[in-house]
């Protein structure tokens, strides 16, 4: 019986992605690298010093900074993205995800953020769903990022469940991955070809139903 939800938080309850985008193009732009929107779709649901390695590695310049100064470069693009992610409002809530937070609530699902965003207290409280849960998964306690399915094996347990009593709510391919990886049932959000390894996969979150993944879920 599923007795817990698991969600990602980009792409899944909110998107800060452009956020991200404008926060990385700019750090990018100041050390004479481009990078563009389709560029951008590999940083998804990676940590921040991946994204970095990627963008350095896209410039040619992964041997051209300090272990201190990548850091140095990460920490400045985070400044940036904390900045934008100040205008967050409930508004900001994804189509449908409302309506399936209230609707486990109220069915007494319980629910954790398995998210590799250091961010993630700030955008849930500006959301003003961070009571709604039981939990966030602390990224810099973990050994490993996604796809590695340590994130969802540790939101399980925020829940005092086990991996089986849980369902996953995924974006991105690496995120799918991981849930997959921990023995979890698994929600994808995104375009089929994106989401083929997800269990269930919709296009959209407004697509997203409780009672159908419920269903779903259980008759794995």
């Amino acid at each position: 019986m599923i007795k817990g939800l698991i969600f990602d938080l980009d792409g899944v309850i909110t998107d800060t992605a452009e956020y991200h985008y404008l926060a990385w193009k700019s750090l990018a732009e100041k050390i004479g690298i481009e990078i563009d929107r389709a560029f951008n779709e590999q940083l998804k649901g990676i940590s921040r010093m991946e994204s970095l390695e990627l963008i350095l590695q896209h410039g040619n310049k992964s041997e051209a900074y300090t272990l201190e100064e990548k850091e140095r470069l990460a920490a400045q693009k985070n400044e940036e993205y904390k900045e934008y992610i100040k205008q967050v409002t409930p508004a900001d809530l994804l189509p449908g995800i409302a309506e399936l937070l209230r609707d486990a609530r109220e069915q007494g699902i319980k629910m954790s953020l398995a998210s590799a965003s250091k961010n993630a207290p700030e955008i849930m409280q500006r959301l003003e769903i961070d009571g709604l849960f039981e939990g966030i998964v602390d990224p810099a306690s973990l050994k490993a990022g996604k796809p590695d399915p340590e994130i969802f094996i540790r939101g399980a347990e925020l829940l005092g469940l086990s991996v089986k009593e849980c369902v996953g709510l995924e974006d991105a391919e690496a995120g799918i991955e991981s849930i997959n990886a921990a023995g979890m049932f698994s929600v994808g959000v995104g375009s089929k070809d994106a989401m083929k390894e997800a269990d269930y996969a919709v296009e959209s979150t407004s697509e997203l139903d409780l009672k159908t993944i419920l269903d779903k879920a259980s008759a794995k």
